[in-house]
Parts: C-alpha cells; sequence; structure tokens
C-alpha cells in the first residue's frame, strides 16, 4: 500500500476520531462536510474532496452549499449525482434547522427575530423573494407564502394578488418580508412606494400591513422602525 493511500485513509477516518473524542463542535467545516460526504475518490480523500468544495469560486464556504447548482457539483470529480444531491439536501436541511429554531422565538412585534426567521432562507439568493405572514386578530400565524420571485433589480408586486391571499385565509394582519441580493438592505425608493401603497390598500379592506422587512446578508431593515408605517403614511 502506497504511502499517499495511507495517508488518505487516516484523513478519512481522522474527522470520526475527532467528533468521538470531542463531539462535533471541535470539527473544522471542512471534516463536518468530509463525515457527510463519507468518501472521497482515487487519489483523494473525502477530506480533500470537501476542502474542494467548499473552496469552489463563487461558493465558498458552508453557505455555497445552498447557491451551487445541482449540475455544477454533479460536474465535480469526486462528486457525481448520489453526492451532489446528498450536498444540496445537506445545505437545505441547515437552512430548515435554522428557521425552525428561529420560529421558536419568532415574535410578530419584533422585527429581528422576523428577520432571524426568514435570514437563512434568503441571504443567499440570487434573486428577490417577496414573502408574507398572514395573522389573524391575535397575531397568530395563518399561512406563510411567497408571493413573487423577481429579478435581482426588482420583485414585481400587485397589492390585489397579496391581498386575495389574506382573504383566502382570513387574515386581518400581515408581514411582507423580501431580501436584497446585494446585501444591503438599504431600502430603496421603490420599495418605499411599494410598501406605502399596500398598506394604504389594506387600511381600506381592514387588513393592516405591521411591517415590512427588508433581508440583506445577516443584517435587515425594518420599514416599521423607519417610520414608513404610520397612520400620515
Amino acid at each position: 500500500m502506497s504511502e499517499t493511500t495511507m495517508k488518505d485513509l487516516y484523513e478519512e477516518g481522522r474527522p470520526y476520531e475527532k467528533c468521538l473524542a470531542g463531539g462535533p463542535e471541535k470539527l473544522t467545516d471542512t471534516e463536518l462536510l468530509a463525515v457527510m460526504i463519507r468518501t472521497g475518490t482515487y487519489g483523494e480523500s473525502a477530506c480533500r474532496l470537501a476542502e474542494r468544495i467548499l473552496s469552489l469560486p463563487g461558493y465558498e464556504g458552508l453557505p455555497g452549499l445552498r447557491r451551487i447548482p445541482l449540475e455544477k457539483l454533479r460536474e465535480l470529480r469526486g462528486v457525481g449525482k448520489v453526492k451532489a444531491v446528498q450536498l444540496k439536501c445537506l445545505g437545505e436541511l441547515a437552512a430548515r434547522m435554522a428557521k425552525a429554531s428561529a420560529g421558536e422565538r419568532l415574535c410578530l412585534d419584533s422585527p429581528a427575530t422576523i428577520a432571524d426567521y426568514f435570514m437563512e432562507e434568503l441571504r443567499h439568493e440570487e434573486q428577490e423573494h417577496l414573502m408574507a405572514l398572514f395573522l389573524n386578530t391575535g397575531n397568530r400565524v395563518l399561512a406563510e407564502k411567497e408571493l413573487f420571485r423577481g429579478t435581482v433589480n426588482a420583485a414585481p408586486v400587485s397589492a390585489r394578488e397579496i391581498f386575495l391571499e389574506a382573504l383566502k385565509v382570513h387574515a386581518v394582519n400581515l408581514v411582507l418580508v423580501h431580501n436584497h441580493p446585494s446585501g444591503d438592505p438599504t431600502p430603496s425608493a421603490e420599495d418605499i412606494q411599494m410598501t406605502r401603497k399596500i398598506y394604504r390598500a389594506g387600511e381600506l379592506l381592514g387588513i393592516r400591513l405591521l411591517d415590512h422587512v427588508i433581508i440583506g446578508d445577516c443584517c435587515y431593515t425594518s420599514l416599521r422602525e423607519r417610520g414608513i408605517l404610520t397612520e400620515r403614511t
């Protein structure tokens, strides 16, 4: 058995040994991913393959696993169809776990918890997504729905479609959330204009827009906190 093969075998087992000795929190991102993909390829250990995956230009690090297209993963030497599907499911599972954890702390009077709830789902998206939380009289969530998926510049918004969805679930309040792919959550003039239009339409229909939260990269802006949602809107 060659020296290279012996080294690869050692690298294959090292993440497992570290996890057993100190727990998964002791593993690096590369080692955690290596455990998930389990095996490398000819002449390359799982750790080395994981390192190569996490270093892909434009998709660096663990967040890149959610953004990298499935077909691009499949093209990587040593990945193939099965590992590509596993990696995409791993990224989706991580995002859902983060959202479920944030949901336990969700407070609709707190823009910070609303931002936490949607952060991992939206902050890596390359297009704008407009989400809505539809609420009852006690501000409990009746439904959560993606309303629009737009370009990197704008998400076309129809107040009519938003309130048709609200009426379907008998909502009396709603919260809007959308992301800025640039990572900067500063509201544009279009964001403010759209928010005011929806706020006014909701007042006429008896369905109140409580907030519009814009998601950036690990940051957010609340238009309610900015004073845009007022009786004089």
